[in-house]
């Protein structure tokens, strides 16, 4: 055998790397779907318990306050101590996340499931994340890259479709689903005991984010792109449901689950066929499609028009999608090698605070205006940021290629 020959034997991937590579995405996956399968349940919830829109608003909120801090936390640590000591007890805090949906008998129930669905989203991103990288078979970046945002995004289109089907066709419709989740989280915990442990462990210090100067202007205009991106997601994940339900007049939980899915399947479809291209115009033409997506949501309550509404949610899908990609490649190009995790850190703070905030403002609004309206609002409101957004953009990059001219001395 050759010198060539045998170095291409030793860095070709074994059946080893390759599994425990698609366990962590797996896992990923189910994590991300859990925190998505009460989507068409709020409204069962909201009669059973009588709370109003607005609680579903605040619960969803609980979610985002925990996992931020989370995330935080755990990131740092997980580099630390390994990250198998960090995940296994993050799918240990999942699994009682679903057992307190599963055996909710009120509102507090709720919220507690969805602070502890919070800590173990917050503590495996960051861990999931680095695995993902480390253990992809043949060490390529991009691809271990596009696997996490297919895999996010399966994950949180795939949970609201779950459940609807399973509370609309099967018995226990407000226990099943987290039966079923807890049966795949079992799965996730067996393929997270069978990572790799800790190479290295280094001293712990909890840290704050900082943003390079070099690199602010473009951090703020993708942190505003991408929390306005996430603050559509949180309301499709919340409110956008019951807005189905009344548009269409079905209670059926299958329909008002697919909207968050298909808003997500085509987000995640929109990233997978613009991957590799220059973000720029990725944002850009996102930012233009999503301001579309959300003027038909709006014309949708005017008209009571479901297909309208099908196709708005499509439209803002892929604006979404394109939005998230091309901001995201643009923050990680600009970030110093040294210092990257610690500005993705962040950016996805940004992230899940435009996916937690904004729909409590539009809970609010709903107590007062009733859902449509709210919904209506917010829709017109983030259509005219997206315009904002997007002449921002371009006046930013017609100075970084404007011509510098010639010096006079």
């Amino acid at each position: 055998m050759s010198a060539t020959t045998a170095d291409a034997v030793l860095r070709a991937p074994d059946q080893t790397s390759r599994l425990r590579f698609w366990s962590a995405a797996y896992t990923l996956l189910v994590l991300l779907a859990g925190t998505n399968l009460p989507t068409p349940l709020y409204r069962g919830y909201q009669r059973t318990f009588g709370f109003s829109p607005l609680v579903v608003t605040l619960i969803f909120a609980a979610y985002v306050a925990a996992l931020i801090p989370s995330l935080l936390v755990a990131g740092p640590l997980s580099d630390a101590v390994g990250h198998r000591r960090i995940l296994l007890p993050a799918v240990g805090v999942a699994a009682v996340g679903a057992l307190l949906f599963a055996l909710a008998t009120g509102t507090a129930w709720l919220y507690a499931a969805r602070v502890a669905q919070g800590l173990a989203l917050g503590a495996a991103s960051g861990a999931l994340s680095a695995v993902l990288t480390e253990l992809e078979p043949n060490g390529d970046r991009r691809r271990a890259a596009l696997v996490t945002t297919v895999a996010s995004a399966g994950g949180l289109g795939s949970g609201p479709l779950l459940s609807g089907l399973l509370a609309q066709y099967a018995p226990a419709p407000r226990v099943l689903p987290y039966v079923v989740e807890l049966v795949l989280l079992a799965v996730a915990a067996v393929a997270v005991a069978a990572l790799p442990p800790a190479r290295r462990t280094t001293r712990w210090r909890p840290r704050r984010p900082r943003i390079p100067a070099a690199m602010r202007p473009v951090f703020v205009t993708g942190g505003a792109t991408a929390f306005l991106a996430f603050a559509v997601v949180g309301l499709f994940l919340t409110l956008v449901p019951t807005y189905v339900t009344t548009l269409s007049g079905s209670a059926n939980l299958a329909l008002s689950g697919g909207s968050a899915t298909l808003l997500l399947g085509a987000s995640a479809l929109a990233q997978f066929v613009a991957y590799g291209r220059r973000p720029a115009p990725v944002q850009a033409t996102g930012l233009a499609l999503l301001a579309a997506g959300l003027l038909r949501l709006a014309a949708a309550g005017a008209a009571a028009s479901l297909l309208l509404l099908l196709t708005a949610t499509v439209v803002a899908g892929v604006g979404q999608g394109l939005v998230f990609l091309g901001s995201l490649t643009e923050v990680n190009g600009a970030a110093p090698a040294d210092r990257r995790a610690e500005v993705a850190a962040g950016f996805f703070v940004i992230v899940y605070l435009g996916v937690g905030a904004p729909v409590i403002g539009v809970g609010f609004l709903a107590t007062v205006t009733g859902l449509l309206t709210a919904v209506q609002e917010f829709a017109y409101a983030a259509a005219a940021l997206c315009v904002l957004l997007l002449a921002a953009l371009t006046v930013r990059r017609r100075r970084n290629t404007r011509p510098i001219p010639p010096s006079t001395d």
